[in-house]
């Protein structure tokens, strides 16, 4: 399992890559103020799948990513 630091290093490399630096920091600044509900974020991602079938592609994720 990743640490937290590295996590953070990550999803920011990520997110550099995908959006650039100005709508990174737009986006990170978004999420910032913004009042965010996991549960709803996550009923609306993952609509089509049980708890279950979440915690089997987590699963086969951090296996696949050590």
């Amino acid at each position: 399992m990743r640490t937290d630091n590295t996590l953070r290093l990550e999803a920011i490399n990520a997110l550099l890559k995908a959006l650039g630096e100005v709508d990174a920091e737009r986006f990170i600044d978004m999420i910032k103020r913004d009042v965010f509900d996991y549960t709803e974020w996550r009923r609306d991602l993952w609509n089509d799948k049980s708890l279950d079938e979440i915690h089997a592609i987590a699963s086969e994720y951090a296996r696949s990513n050590p």
